[in-house]
């Protein structure tokens, strides 16, 4: 009894403690950055606004298990529990809480997928430095996170995909580990269903700083001719076999999945897509390329998809390539945030 006392007495105060360290820059920013109020997937289902990203998650979760400590007034918590508590309040909290994400994206292959495919990886991270520095500068007092936007699988005529092979990869994934930098890996899906396209890409969520995209814009069998739609059943399908192989693998921390989207037809039924998910972090990222009208019109179709939050935007350079698409003008760092809502992850083809 006595070191069950014991125990409690030096338990309780890091719980608390590290409760007081999630939450206070939770309140802070929703104090500092009031924003509409938007509804989750679990609020949805109750019929009344939550607040909006990046706090409700995690507040939600912390109910929760207060909740469930209030039901055990005599329990005391082990070593185990106590670890285990810590490192599933770390998982709860979002990357995006108090970061946003700037991307290159590409093939490392090509120089006609994207900027990535063009340099070298030392100078592909000089260069995303110096425009984060420029996003810094603008996004009120919140931190850049780099990151490199990989195509892992390119389709092909008939719909078929190659995929990336592993030796090409690797050096993205250590050197983004070694430079503290995130790694999407994106598969453009093709003919194959969306399930089958995220688990070929599973297995590289053993790497804590990787995250996973689908593109439906080429899940078809005629690419450049048509462009591809995936359906709400099928994005949720994807999200819930991602949260179980992280649970059942133990791989820490919440990841996010982007999913692209520049007309409205991409997505069935959008409306019902759930964002809900423990540990998967829905993206939806405004595609497409044109002048400053066009991008703003594109992104304010997807900004009507409230049930998806957290938007995202993609920029294209002018690389002088013969029919490739591009922006003109380029928006600036600014501009792009004072977008509304305000996209978290931007990034550059």
């Amino acid at each position: 009894m006595i070191w069950a006392q014991v125990r409690l007495t030096l338990v309780l105060p890091v719980i608390m403690g590290l409760l007081i360290f999630f939450i206070h820059p939770l309140l802070l920013n929703a104090q500092n950055n009031p924003s509409p109020s938007l509804s989750s997937g679990t609020e949805a289902r109750k019929g009344r606004a939550t607040p909006f990203f990046p706090s409700l998650y995690f507040t939600d979760y912390l109910n929760r298990i207060n909740n469930q400590g209030a039901a055990k007034p005599y329990s005391v918590a082990s070593e185990e529990e106590f670890q285990a508590l810590a490192q599933s309040t770390a998982d709860q909290q979002s990357i995006l809480l108090n970061n946003d994400i700037l991307a290159y994206y590409g093939h490392p292959n090509s120089q006609l997928m994207g900027i990535l495919g063009r340099y070298p990886i030392e100078e592909l991270d000089a260069r995303l430095t110096k425009l984060a520095a420029e996003y810094d500068a603008v996004n009120g007092g919140r931190g850049v996170l780099r990151a490199f936007y990989i195509i892992y699988g390119t389709v092909w005529p008939e719909g078929e995909i190659g995929i990336i092979n592993k030796a090409k990869l690797q050096p993205y994934l250590d050197y983004a580990l070694k430079h503290n930098m995130l790694v999407f890996i994106d598969h453009q899906i093709g003919r194959y269903h969306p399930v089958d396209s995220i688990k070929k890409m599973l297995p590289y969520l053993e790497y804590p700083n990787v995250h996973l995209a689908l593109d439906p814009e080429w899940r078809t069998t005629k690419p450049m001719k048509e462009i591809g739609v995936v359906t709400a059943e099928e994005l949720n399908q994807v999200q819930k076999i991602m949260e179980d192989y992280l649970l059942e693998n133990k791989l820490p921390g919440e990841r996010m999945l982007v999913i692209h989207q520049f007309k409205p037809w991409m997505i069935h039924e959008r409306e019902k897509v759930k964002t809900n998910f423990t540990r998967v972090r829905l993206v939806h990222c405004a595609d497409g390329f044109g002048n400053p009208a066009q991008k703003l019109d594109s992104y304010s179709r997807n900004a009507q998809a409230v049930n998806i939050p957290v938007k995202g935007f993609k920029l294209f350079y002018n690389f002088s390539i013969p029919g490739a698409g591009y922006d003109n003008p380029l928006l600036s760092p600014k501009q792009v945030l004072e977008l509304n809502p305000r996209p978290y992850v931007i990034m550059y083809q």
